[in-house]
């Protein structure tokens, strides 16, 4: 299957992609002894696309998000965002994690969200305004002077969530945010996550296992092999987000070929 322009991006596609993954190769050293864990990722995703990048446990879905975040650096071929090469951590890749514990235990809801405002500059007034307009988009308002033990999963994924978006990143990193959560939650927080991105334009590289969610949500999936990791293919999954459509069903089957499951795999790691 060929790949496409993105549909949201047709009209923009003379421009240059807000992040370029050349060639990437990513190791880590154990024993003295590096161990590669992706042998060659190339893509490109340019601005207000959601981009997932799938693949089986293990071929490096984290690795890659890791390094465009700033957290690992390739030991070959290059990550180049809004033109810049040489990348840190940085609040313009904000970063949402599959772990419930991502938020500071001590601070409410609210002060959770604009503590990250605070510390890039933000002054106490403009930080509160900010967090309380994301912790309304992302349904919390009732919550907001609640702390994370006394939240549920999705809830402190809202909030997690809510945090990322109120610094109003280049790019929203989304590892598996959903994986811990259940297929209710899940799927409730991937109906948000599409009613966001569509509201806000924000950029999204989302890691994920699951068929059916990269087909919902992305525009288009990076797909991988297993480590050391390459990019098979990628595919344009644009408007493919019901799941009773004949598109949605012929790319679903497609991706499953790629990554070679059998029906019960499937029915345990993406129907679950």
């Amino acid at each position: 299957m060929s790949e496409r322009l993105p549909k949201t991006n047709q009209a923009t596609s003379s421009r240059e992609p807000l992040l370029a993954v050349d060639h990437v190769q990513i190791g880590y050293n154990v024993d003295k002894k590096l161990n590669i864990a992706v042998r060659d990722a190339s893509f490109e995703i340019f601005a207000g696309e959601k981009m997932m990048l799938l693949g089986p446990s293990g071929s490096g879905k984290s690795t890659i998000l890791k390094a465009v975040a700033g957290f690992l650096k390739p030991v070959g071929g290059r990550i180049v965002i809004a033109g810049r090469e040489s990348l840190e951590p940085e609040p313009d890749r904000a970063v949402v994690f599959q772990e419930f514990d991502q938020l500071f235990p001590w601070r409410t809801v609210e002060d959770n969200v604009a503590y990250s405002l605070r510390v890039t500059g933000r002054d106490k007034r403009e930080a509160a305004a900010t967090a309380k307009r994301y912790i309304e988009m992302m349904g919390l308002s009732l919550a907001a002077d609640r702390y994370p033990h006394q939240l549920s999963g999705g809830m402190k994924q809202r909030v997690a969530i809510a945090r990322a978006l109120a610094l109003d990143p280049l790019m929203l990193l989304m590892d598996e945010p959903f994986g811990s959560l259940d297929a209710q939650t899940r799927s409730r927080l991937q109906r948000e996550v599409h009613e966001i991105s569509e509201r806000t334009h924000v950029t999204i590289l989302f890691v994920t296992h699951s068929i059916q969610e990269a087909l919902f949500l992305g525009d288009r999936v990076v797909v991988l092999a297993d480590a050391p990791s390459h990019v098979q293919e990628i595919v344009d999954v644009s408007g493919a987000d019901d799941p009773d459509s004949e598109e949605f069903i012929t790319l679903r089957r497609h991706l499953r070929q790629l990554l070679a499951e059998d029906e019960q795999d499937v029915h345990h790691a993406v129907f679950e």
